[in-house]
């Protein structure tokens, strides 16, 4: 059904961040597998988080994807049961814990990751740079503004 009060450009844009989206967590399920056939799709991106970031709090985390602290808990708890991701004590504030990869984990996720961008390399490979360099700032602005309750 059409929505006569919304502007066709956002109907497209619905459509393609559908499919976009759709596509992106097939991706991440393999990428997870990749990385360790028991990691939960979700954990790519926590892994990917924290491979930019360094250590940080699961709070942190949880803010940043959007989700509870009990999700986020249970998913840092699958990774560290995996080798994949350790807790140290917070330096400044000790009754806290700060979450970051192993060596293990680090090293898997290079691999994978590494795999990844070639992917993405050749998706792009007819596009100007300008054009990846243009997606890749509106997505940013995208993401800057999205509240996740929304």
């Amino acid at each position: 059904m059409h929505d006569e009060g919304t502007a066709p450009e956002v109907l497209d844009l619905e459509r393609e961040l559908s499919v976009f989206l759709r596509r992106a967590r097939a991706s991440s399920a393999e990428f997870a597998r990749a990385v360790h056939p028991d990691l939960e799709p979700a954990a790519y991106g926590i892994m990917l988080r924290l491979e930019e970031t360094g250590p940080r709090r699961a709070t942190e985390l949880a803010s940043y994807f959007g989700v509870g602290k009990a999700t986020m808990s249970r998913q840092l708890r699958a990774l560290e049961a995996l080798g994949l991701l350790a807790r140290t004590p917070d330096p400044a504030d000790g009754r806290a814990s700060l979450v970051a990869l192993t060596e293990e984990g680090q090293a898997r996720f290079a691999t994978v990751r590494g795999a990844r961008r070639k992917r993405y390399v050749r998706k792009l490979a007819t596009w100007d740079r300008a054009e990846i360099a243009e997606l890749a700032r509106l997505l940013h602005r995208f993401n800057a503004q999205a509240d996740p309750g929304a």
